[in-house]
């Protein structure tokens, strides 16, 4: 049996720039570079910082997921990335993640909330490093990155 359709909002869905609750905006994504880009091949380091705050509405629970996201400036399959196309493609994986983490979900009691924030962010990963080589997707957030919490509705409400 299929979870019901408001937990696939659970967490970030595909990316359309869409105001649909539950889909995570490249606005979410506030990129700080820590290390400037030399203007030659790949390079640069950029980092930013997604708390999803992940909600239970049967229980009220309540799980703040830190999702820190690590990326090149320039490499050398996308060249220079701007940080709008940067937080494009972070938003866009991380929304296809969090689909199909929740869409292969069956049962009807959903796993405990750190377990879910643990299976969207290694989705996120896998995606985010296949989209942007040298990328990646941390558990806790460069303190340098400011943080940006994303609200997420609540499983099986």
């Amino acid at each position: 049996m299929r979870l019901r359709e408001p937990l696939l909002l659970l967490v970030l869905a595909s990316g359309c720039a869409s105001t649909v609750t539950g889909r995570i905006q490249p606005v979410h994504f506030q990129f700080t570079t820590i290390v400037s880009h030399s203007g030659a091949g790949s390079g640069g380091w950029r980092v930013a910082c997604v708390h999803a705050r992940i909600n239970n509405g049967g229980t009220h629970e309540s799980y703040t997921c830190p999702i820190g996201v690590e990326m090149p400036v320039a490499n050398t399959e996308l060249g220079l990335m701007s940080t709008a196309v940067a937080q494009r493609i972070a938003a866009d994986c991380a929304n296809e993640a969090a689909y199909a983490v929740l869409s292969s979900m069956t049962r009807v009691i959903p796993p405990p909330l750190y377990t879910l924030c643990t299976s969207v962010r290694t989705a996120y990963d896998t995606r985010l490093s296949a989209a942007v080589i040298g990328s990646r997707v941390m558990r806790t957030c460069d303190p340098r990155a400011k943080p940006v919490v994303f609200g997420i509705p609540a499983p099986g409400a």
